[in-house]
């Protein structure tokens, strides 16, 4: 098994197998290895106490916070190495964290307590080190724990959100006795920090596999967001729908490319929808008026609680809030929209459009997409034009609207608001000389 691999990493191991110590390299940059991937991130392993570890790189800037579950972080580049004593676990009593570790000299031993098979390898000197069959898995996309899944999963219960992400981005087949554990242990996740979960439920919303994933698993996934199990199942009553709420969800989802705010809009956009449904007597057809303001709630609701930045919550759920809106290929609308929005966001909505109107009734989309194709290039076309849209764009500032005898304070925006808004609207063109000619007779 040739391996070339990066200086730094050959480096740390090299020193570690000098002063008389096996070194590994192990879990996800050995199964990324074998998938011809590029591995992220880069995990060793030692037979070196973790005392031991600190003295073979003690010339070198160290991080210790993980010291006393025997990880050494060797900072290389700018970049944090991180380097763990074998190690067998304890009894797990908050479905997170082992109550003790016990150091071991054997790889297997070690290997023998990660999640999944395609997890539990190692590399050393130029061999593969695979006592659970892992490459076999790979090969295979299947996903198997290690040892009972049940017991697997009960003992860290991220575990369960982390095997639904492998599946997801490689397109696994999950075994059925740990299909059935997922399913089991899921209100586990209850027990997780949330933050932990995000990066989890990011990397299975980007995966090539989402959608079987989530079809799936979506008990799971209402583990973290409730509403996903209302909108199961839930029929729309609508001849342009030919799904059901969460089926329309994740086809949308799939629709869209693997950009992570993107993806979490879609998630989000209909969830509203169960909670303001409608049917006409006559007819029986379905209505969701007002569901758009409610999902917007319930995804603020929902990233708050898993710790998502104040910045990405603001921009996925200002999306969600417009999903449905009417664009029109207007230049005076678009250069509104384009104030509201900018340029990536009015780029992103009009993604989030296309892909809710991939996941509808054929019969009823082509129009549509034409429509939002049209208005695609109406967009293109008044950025080409360099249009103004922003109160940057204006020909005049807030300096040139004192020189010109507007008092300093609050009056300046608002001079400068109303300005925009006539420029956007085609009522005044953007020249300075016009501009200023305005200002004489808003002031």
């Amino acid at each position: 098994m040739t391996w070339q691999l990066p200086q730094e990493v050959r480096g740390l191991m090299e020193q570690l197998e000098a002063a008389g110590e096996a070194a590994y390299l192990v879990g996800g940059c050995v199964r990324d290895h074998l998938l011809q991937r590029e591995p992220e991130d880069w995990d060793l392993a030692t037979s070196a106490l973790p005392q031991k570890t600190q003295q073979v790189f003690a010339g070198m800037p160290l991080v210790l916070d993980g010291l006393r579950h025997g990880t050494v972080g060797v900072v290389l580049g700018g970049r944090v190495y991180e380097i763990t004593t074998l190690r067998r676990e304890g009894p797990y009593e908050d479905h997170r964290h082992p109550s003790q570790v016990c150091f071991v000299r054997k790889i297997e031993a070690d290997l023998a307590r990660r999640d999944y098979t395609i997890n539990a390898m190692a590399w050393r000197g130029g061999a593969l080190i695979d006592p659970f069959g892992g490459q076999a898995d790979l090969e295979r996309r299947l996903l198997r724990c290690v040892g009972e899944p049940r017991r697997r999963l009960e003992e860290d219960a991220l575990r369960i959100l982390r095997g639904l992400r492998f599946a997801s981005q490689l397109c696994l087949e999950v075994d059925p006795a740990v299909r059935e554990a997922l399913h089991a242990r899921r209100a586990l996740l209850g027990d997780i920090a949330p933050e932990r979960m995000q990066k989890e439920l990011l990397g299975l919303l980007c995966g090539p596999g989402a959608e079987q994933v989530l079809l799936e698993y979506a008990d799971v996934l209402a583990v973290l967001i409730p509403e996903v199990g209302d909108a199961v199942g839930f029929c729309q009553h609508t001849p342009y729908h030919i799904y059901d709420v969460w089926t329309h969800i994740v086809k949308s989802i799939c629709a869209c490319p693997p950009d992570p705010l993107l993806r979490t809009v879609m998630l989000f956009h209909d969830l509203g929808k169960p909670y303001c449904f409608t049917q006409e007597a006559a007819t029986g057809r379905g209505h969701f008026y007002g569901h758009a303001a409610i999902s917007e709630q319930i995804i603020r609701r929902s990233l708050r609680a898993l710790r998502f930045r104040q910045d990405f919550i603001r921009k996925a759920a200002l999306l969600v809030h417009y999903h449905d809106a009417s664009l029109e290929p207007q230049p005076r609308l678009i250069r509104r929209w384009l104030n509201r929005l900018g340029r990536q966001g009015l780029e992103a909505l009009i993604q989030v459009h296309l892909a809710d109107n991939s996941a509808k009734n054929p019969a009823h989309g082509e129009k549509k997409l034409a429509s939002l194709r049209a208005y695609q290039e109406a967009v293109e076309e008044v950025l080409r034009q360099e249009d103004c849209f922003s109160l940057r764009d204006l020909a005049v500032n807030g300096r040139d609207l004192i020189a010109a005898g507007v008092p300093q304070g609050p009056q300046v925006g608002e001079i400068l608001s109303r300005l925009l808004e006539e420029v956007m609207d085609e009522r005044l063109p953007n020249e300075r000389e016009a501009l200023l000619q305005r200002v004489r007779q808003l002031r």
